[in-house]
């Protein structure tokens, strides 16, 4: 059992200024070297030309390039290097897991990855120059793998497949971008139909109005449903498929099964988050063991978080936060049962040519 934390990071100000306080920040961090030697195991070919990025991510959040901007300054990299890091586009992304599920009044979601790519930060960000207030952790720094906005939209993501990949935004980038620009669940699966994907994934967007549609992206097409479960294999798009489903039915059979005795978005929790139910996945050298649990009920504007299993959430009120009260606390701490070192903690969070 290894204790792991994640700092909170809470920033109210322009996205340029957000993104020179992140480049400060990660000066000092691990996260850098650790995805240097990355890289370098990974022999990226990334030659976008930086016009091309800008106008892909400005035609949907403009705010986000600033942040770029910001980071760009704030580390001294040349521009190629920034988005390749933190451009999300064009890029390519690992495989993982999830399970997501919704109810009434919230979406309790698990997000399932390889501890040596987990960044360990919690953000609460609220822009002065455009763009919504979001709070959730954070993937390659800019992007968000699950999140609430100041209007009540959450968004998690759950992973398809990388075959075939296209000329499009990865899926974090791509849950930023939502938060970002969007109020609602109708303004979401309008966005997600019409942004370029790289990989294919799911998108479960919820809100106030507990609504939950389920978005099957893939580069080759986007189909739409309503469910209150997801896990990782498409039901629409289904050649899109993996040929090994067993363990993304078995979660999502655990789920439903339980739902007649989910009472309360806390009930929904307990199913999510504790190891003896099904749901929550030990399985970290696969790329799919569970890190951490949030859940959203946009209803009251609050946000829960926990780091690993078998745990009591840590509980936000985003509302208050965008009030202009301050979080006291400045980290979120946890435990994980698996020794694999996390991108943030350890020096050595990196993989040799075989993995």
């Amino acid at each position: 059992m290894q204790k792991i934390y994640s700092d909170i990071l809470q920033f109210r100000g322009t996205h340029y200024d957000f993104g020179y306080k992140q480049g400060e920040l990660l000066k000092d961090s691990l996260t850098v070297p650790n995805r240097v030697k990355q890289w370098k195991v990974r022999k990226p070919r990334f030659t976008v030309e930086e016009q091309e990025v800008k106008e892909a991510i400005t035609r949907f959040a403009p705010g986000i390039w600033n942040e770029l901007l910001g980071l760009r300054d704030a580390l001294g990299w040349p521009m190629e290097r920034i988005m390749m890091e933190f451009g999300g586009y064009r890029v390519d992304y690992k495989r993982s897991g999830c399970s997501i599920m919704t109810g009434d009044g919230y979406l309790i979601r698990n997000y399932d990855y390889m501890p040596k790519t987990y960044e360990g930060r919690y953000s609460l960000f609220q822009p002065t120059d455009q763009g919504y207030a979001i709070i959730g952790p954070t993937q390659r720094i800019t992007g968000r793998m699950d999140g609430m906005n100041e209007k009540g939209l959450v968004m998690g993501y759950n992973f398809m497949h990388r075959k075939r990949p296209g000329n499009g935004f990865i899926c974090c980038m791509i849950g930023r971008m939502i938060l970002e620009s969007c109020a609602n669940v109708e303004e979401a699966v309008d966005m997600l139909r019409d942004i370029p994907h790289r990989h294919s994934f799911s998108y479960t967007v919820f809100d106030g109005s507990n609504t939950t549609y389920v978005i099957e992206a893939s580069p080759r097409g986007v189909e739409v449903r309503q469910a209150d479960v997801c896990t990782n294999h498409f039901e629409i798009l289904t050649k899109e498929n993996r040929n090994h489903l067993v363990d993304s039915m078995k979660r999502m059979d655990a789920i439903n099964h339980s739902r007649s005795s989910i009472g309360s978005a806390q009930d929904a929790f307990r199913l999510m988050n504790d190891t003896d139910k099904g749901v929550f996945s030990k399985l970290y050298s696969n790329w799919a063991g569970t890190i951490h649990t949030a859940g959203y009920l946009p209803n009251e504007r609050k946000a829960w978080f926990a780091l690993g299993g078998d745990q009591q959430p840590v509980e936000f009120d985003f509302s208050a936060w965008l009030n202009g009260e301050d979080l006291k606390d400045e980290r979120i701490v946890g435990k994980v049962d698996t020794d694999i070192p996390f991108a943030h903690m350890s020096d050595q969070a990196y993989w040799s040519g075989k993995k």
